[in-house]
Order: C-alpha cells, then structure tokens, then sequence
C-alpha cells in the first residue's frame, strides 16, 4: 500500500506541538523498553506517536494524553526488522503470502530482488513483482535484477535484462537499486555488459547490490572498486571479516546454519557489530516460512548461538536501514517513521504487536487485515514435448570400446573430474557412485535434454525434478534410472512447472508452481505441506549429507556464474574457465579441456 509521506508540514507541526505536550498524540505505547539501536541500550520509555511519525520518545508514565494508550506491560519496543536481501520466490507463495507470514513476526520492510522471475518472464516479471508490492502492508523495497541471464552464451533464461533494460528501469521510482551482481567473473573481465549494469546503477544514484561469492585477495578489491555495494555469500568468519574490510556492507544470511556459529564467534571477538553488518534471509523454504518465520528467525538463531540480543536487533534494524538508504527506518526516535514491533521477550522475540506507518498491521502473531490479491497472472510457460528414457540416454558415439566422462564433483564447491567407462551394445556402463543430471530448456528454445554426470552426490533410488532451479529456472532432474527422468519431466511439463519426486517408474509426490514454474497459487500452509511431503520423499530416494549435500544443493546446481562446472541447457560449462561441453562423452585420449596447457 502507498507509503505515508514524512515531509508535510502539518504532520511535522502536530508531531512537534505532541512532543511538547500542547496537544494529545494520536497513539500512546506505554510501560515498555525501548531498544536503542544508536546506542545498543535498552531503557525504560514510553513512545508517543502522530500519524505515522515517531513525536516523543520519554520517560516512563511522563505522558498519558492519546487518543489510544497501548500497554506494553515491560515488553521490548523495537524498530522493524529490515530483511536485507531475499527472493520471495525461493518461498514459493505469492508476495502477499509472504507478507501475511513474516509481517506478524516483526518484520516491517524487505529489500526483495526479484530475480526469479526476470529470469522466467524478464522485465514483466519484474513489473509483476513491483505492482505486487505496492499493494501489500509490508515495506517491500523492491530490486532491479542485474543477472538476466547471469552468464549470457552459457544459459538460456526468459529474460534478457542489458544495461539499457536496466537504465530504464531503474528510472522507475518503485525500483531502488539493483540487485545482487552475479556475474563476478565477467565484470571483473571488463563485460561491456555488466559494467554497463553497473554504470547505470550509479547514474541512477541508487546501490548496486553484490554476489562475491568466493572472491578474495585482488579480486575482491576489484569487485569493490566497480562500483558494487555489498555481498551476502559468505563461506567462513575469515570471509566474513574479509569483505568487511574490503569495504563492502556484509548482509549476513541465515540460510546457511552451519556457518552462523563461527560468524557469531567472530563477532563476539571484535566486540562489536560493525556499521556495515546488516542480517538477511536470502532464500526460505515454504514449510521453513511456516514455523520458523523470516529474518526473525535469523535473529533468533544468532542470539542461541551466543550473539548479544540488542547487538542482534542493530543489525536487523539501523545498520540495514543506512544500507537500504532509509534514514527514517530503524531507530525508535523522535521524528522517524512509525515501524515498530513490541517483543515480549529478547530471546524468542515473540512479536505481540506490529505497526507500520503507525498503524497496527498485526496483533498476536496475526495480521489485522486482509492480505491483497497477487496481480493477474504471468504468462503461460511454452509447452514441452513428452520424453520418453531414450531422450536421457547417452549417446556415446561407438557401439563398443572405451570413452571417457566429464565429471561434475561434489554439490556447491564443484571441480572437474573424469572417468573411463566401457561401452558395450551401443550403451555406456557407468560406474558406481555416479548421479545423473540432466537441464530441458522451457523457454521455447531446444527442448531436448543435456546430459551430465555428478559424483559424490549420494547414492540415489529415484529422481529429483524441479523446475526451480538457479538461476535460469530451467527443468532440471537429479537421480538415476532413464525411465524415472522421462516421468518426471512429462510430470512438471503437465502441471506448468513444480517439484517432483520419481521412484521406480512413479510419481511419489508432487508441488504444483503454476505461476511462472516457482510460485503456488495457494495458502502458505498448504504449499509448506506439499513441501514437507517433497523433503520426506528426497529422504527415501537419496541420503545426504550434511552440511553440504543437502536437497537445497539441488536448486543450485546449475548456478553457473559460480566457479567450476555446471550443467546449464546448453552443456556442462565453466564460465570461469570459458568452458563449454555439449556432452560429457569425451574421446579416451584427448586432452581434457580442463586441464592446464
């Protein structure tokens, strides 16, 4: 919904006559602890509000003239949490969805880079993310995705965001930035491309936000040095103090548990949360969403891995609203605006009221109103053929003999490996302990399947679909058995897009994402149980382990602008390496195209 406007002078008037008590406040939060985010204190004040303005922040039972009196009974006045960095998409409901799942919790604003759906629909995506946000209670400062696709030539998305679609979007006022860069590799190459993005960002005055994921040394100098603003793609406390001494405003996820006790150490050693820490979700699963919530869920967890509570709170809220550029977000102080949470405690920081714009959005962990309605619905993905095992076969060129495979290893920090196979009857016999991958291009473009092989992935009974699938959210299948492949993407393809799991020959479970092949059009309780049925059926086809091959490795597998091999529909590439494999069938003797000259 339209954001109050600050600035009238009649509203400033009546905030200042209320402060001084020449006339009532519009509402009155009384007998609370007020959480100082400038001086990380916590002191007993009461809060007076006008409108949607913060007018007096004073001492405890000073004031009692309101038009309504809010009784805080000693709990917690905060500012709202500012979440930032996140893709609603990865939750896989509607941006009103979302609203009505983490408003109640405390959080107030999101800065949301829509980047999944510019990938699938490109700048109508991102129009049908903006005019989903303006009609919804919660602050979503929304994004211009800058990665569409994120490596052009090695992927085929369906979209294609270049500098001049970006400037011209960014003059949008509804966009307020760009988000995160992650074509690393080609912007540190000098891309006439993304240097463009870049430029048109600064042009704009608004922040290029960052994905630097694995840079150091001279290379994370550089990526500073563009022109990008920050980075959430952390991989250890070294990283972590590494890119803020780089200079670069650190959102800290909460998506990556197993990091999140070193990064508290870290912390706790400096003393101090620096300026330029902010704290973000990135991604959350649907069931995730549920019963954990959004970045109250990552404070929550830092604070039970030993981080100080109120430090905890700064992060959340002023140091991510001097890195969304909103000077009246994230203090409780006279003259900002009204988002607040009132917390009964500071370890499970239980919201029992919210306001935004000084209006009370949410009451005991429910939304006052009624959550808007998405806008009409995104264009119809292009239909796909039906597939039957012989499409997900490889071809290896000879009815006899030997070959050698290319190998994708390990999940996420992925190297080249290969293999020698026999070939016996025209087919390949493939080693144990080998996974098959195989990415369908949706967008209309060839639709036959390319092929490649992952070790160290688990031993797999089934197969894996998804159709979300970073970041170009092409059909992507993970498993073993030919068959199993083709069921499960005619399975996706009939239901426009969605996760499914195959063994043996059937469909075990399946989640329908009708919208653009990544969101549900249904309540948030029934995708997250749709959702936990899909993780309870990956347990009986494949056993992780933790912390790095996990089923959220799947949605990232063909994440391509990462260093190392991927399969992309257009092969196994390497856009680090420029390298691209139509197949993983190379000749015995040949040179690997990996190895060094």
């Amino acid at each position: 919904m339209p954001e109050a406007d600050l600035s009238g002078p009649e509203l400033r008037r009546r905030a200042v006559q209320a402060a001084l008590g020449e006339m009532p406040f519009d509402l009155l939060i009384r007998g609370g602890q007020v959480v100082d985010t400038a001086l990380g204190e916590v002191r007993p004040a009461d809060v007076g509000l006008v409108g949607p303005l913060i007018a007096s922040v004073h001492a405890p039972g000073l004031r009692n003239d309101a038009a309504e009196v809010i009784e805080a009974d000693g709990g917690y006045v905060a500012p709202g949490l500012i979440d930032s960095h996140m893709h609603v998409e990865s939750s896989m409901v509607t941006p009103a969805e979302y609203a009505a799942a983490v408003l109640p919790r405390g959080v107030t604003t999101v800065l949301w880079d829509p980047h999944e759906l510019a990938n699938t629909h490109g700048a109508d995506g991102v129009d049908w993310a903006a005019r989903a946000a303006a009609a919804l209670p919660l602050r979503m400062r929304v994004l211009c995705p800058s990665s569409v696709p994120s490596a052009p030539g090695y992927e085929t998305a369906g979209g294609d965001l270049d500098a001049a679609t970006v400037a011209e979007l960014l003059a949008r006022p509804d966009l307020h930035g760009i988000g995160e860069l992650m074509s690393m590799q080609a912007l540190l190459d000098g891309s006439d491309r993304f240097t463009g993005i870049v430029g048109a960002g600064l042009r704009a005055g608004k922040p290029v936000y960052g994905h630097a994921r694995g840079l150091s040394g001279t290379a994370l100098q550089a990526y500073a040095a563009a022109g990008v603003h920050s980075d959430h793609e952390l991989t250890s406390a070294d990283d972590l103090l590494a890119k803020l001494r780089a200079g670069l405003r650190v959102e800290l996820r909460g998506s990556h548990d197993h990091l999140l006790p070193e990064f508290v150490a870290a912390l706790n050693d400096l003393g101090f949360v620096p300026d330029s820490l902010s704290l973000c979700t990135d991604d959350v699963f649907p069931d995730d969403l549920l019963h954990g919530g959004g970045l109250d869920d990552v404070v929550r967890r830092l604070v039970g891995y030993g981080l100080d509570p109120v430090r905890a709170l700064v992060a959340a809220t002023g140091n991510a609203a001097a890195h969304a550029g909103r000077p009246d977000l994230g203090a409780v102080a006279a003259g900002r605006r009204a988002d607040l949470v009132l917390f009964r405690d500071l370890c499970a920081f239980e919201a029992r009221l919210v306001l935004v714009d000084g209006r009370i959005v949410a009451r005991a962990g429910r939304l006052t109103g009624r959550p808007a309605a998405a806008p009409a619905k995104l264009a119809a993905m292009p239909a796909l053929p039906h597939y039957t095992a012989k499409d997900f076969r490889l071809d290896p060129g000879c009815d006899r003999g030997r070959v050698r495979l290319a190998l994708i290893d390990r999940p996420r920090f992925t190297d080249w490996a290969s293999v020698e196979a026999e070939v016996t009857g025209g087919g390949i016999d493939l080693p144990d302990g080998l996974t098959g991958m195989a990415v369908i291009n949706r967008y209309g473009g060839d639709p036959a399947p390319r092929l490649g092989l992952l070790r160290n992935w688990g031993r797999w009974e089934g197969v894996f679909g998804t159709t979300v699938s970073h970041d170009s959210h092409n059909l992507t299948l993970f498993g073993t058995g030919e068959h199993n492949m083709a069921v499960a993407a005619n399975a996706l393809a009939d239901c426009g897009g969605g996760l499914v799991v195959v063994k043996d020959g059937a469909v075990r479970e399946c989640l329908p994402l009708p919208l653009a092949g990544l969101i549900a059009d249904r309540p948030l309780a029934e995708v997250a149980a749709a959702f936990a049925r899909i993780r309870a059926a990956m347990d009986e086809i494949v056993a992780w382990q933790p912390p790095y091959l996990v089923f959220k490795a799947c949605f990232g597998a063909s994440l391509i602008c990462n260093a190392g091999p991927h399969l992309s529909d257009r092969g196994i590439v390497d856009t680090h390496r420029g390298i691209r494999l139509p197949s993983p069938v190379l000749e015995p003797d040949a040179p690997l195209p990996w190895a060094a000259p």
